[in-house]
């Protein structure tokens, strides 16, 4: 299993960050060892003074695929979570200054949240799942899967034009407007519409 996240994927939270609004997508990958389910906490991390929250539809492949075509792309997720790219804003901007990949700043241990998944049959549109996250009892974040640029089908086709999907694979799909910094002691809920999917305490 691995982790494929992707970056800039809503205009608005790309336009908060000062970055320019891709005309592809932009791909970056977690270990699996990032991974952090079942409402598990989220120990700060020693190396960062400054670790960020971004929530993210979650999609799960169900079939291997290389150059999956868009027709048959949506064979290759069966079902849809949520989940929080945890980010050490500093160390990320350290590197992008320097011009040298921030992995280190994406793939640290723990930094993939991930919520049980709900089958893709349950949707009725996928062009439109609500989501949002909230910090301490307080909307942070809210989106809508209509509003990403790249939607699930794109991705899929884009991602495995490079990279060989295989079953049980996770892709974050982007994160909206509103990410943050987290402290020790911040609640993380996160909602596909009004069904809650994790929480996540900071120690």
């Amino acid at each position: 299993m691995k982790i494929i996240a992707v970056g800039r994927n809503y205009i608005d939270h790309a336009k908060e960050l000062n970055n320019p609004v891709p005309s592809t997508p932009v791909i970056f990958m977690k270990p699996d060892t990032a991974l952090l389910k079942d409402n598990k906490d989220f120990y700060y991390p020693e190396f960062s003074k400054d670790v960020h929250y971004e929530v993210e539809l979650v999609i799960r492949v169900c079939n291997e695929g290389k150059h999956v075509s868009p027709k048959f792309a949506h064979k290759y997720y069966d079902a849809i979570g949520l989940g929080i790219d945890f980010t050490a804003r500093d160390i990320q901007a350290q590197h992008k200054e320097k011009g040298l990949p921030w992995e280190l700043a994406k793939a640290f241990d723990h930094s993939a949240v991930m919520s049980p998944l709900i089958p893709k049959e349950e949707f009725s549109d996928f062009k439109n799942i609500a989501f949002s996250m909230q910090k301490n009892a307080e909307v942070v974040q809210s989106g809508n899967s209509g509003d990403m640029i790249f939607d699930f089908e794109t991705l899929i086709v884009f991602i495995s034009k490079y990279i060989t999907l295989r079953k049980g694979d996770l892709i974050y799909t982007g994160t909206p407007v509103g990410v943050g910094p987290i402290a020790i002691g911040d609640k993380f809920e996160g909602f596909i519409g009004e069904r809650p999917m994790f929480n996540c305490a900071i120690k």
